[in-house]
């Protein structure tokens, strides 16, 4: 992949982290109205999904971590290649 279609994929992967993390603490304010209720069942349903989506989260990371590696090795090898 060029530099342009890396920075695209990133990009991607950026609007899922954002996406997730909305979504956590959307789950995280429904877990506090429900622990206000006292419902304990559907708490921990909540409860649930928020670590399934941390799990997720944590994953989509790793992989914005390796695009940021592969973008920047890819501007370099760019660069390198125009001063050549």
């Amino acid at each position: 992949m060029n530099f342009d279609q890396l920075v695209g994929e990133q990009l991607k992967t950026m609007d899922k982290l954002l996406y997730l993390q909305s979504e956590i603490e959307r789950c995280q304010d429904i877990k506090k109205q429900l622990i206000a209720l006292q419902d304990e069942t559907k708490m921990q349903s909540v409860q649930n999904e928020i670590e399934n989506m941390k799990v997720e989260l944590n994953k989509i990371q790793q992989v914005f971590e390796q695009q940021t590696e592969d973008v920047i090795k890819s501007y370099e090898d760019q660069k390198f290649e125009t001063v050549s």
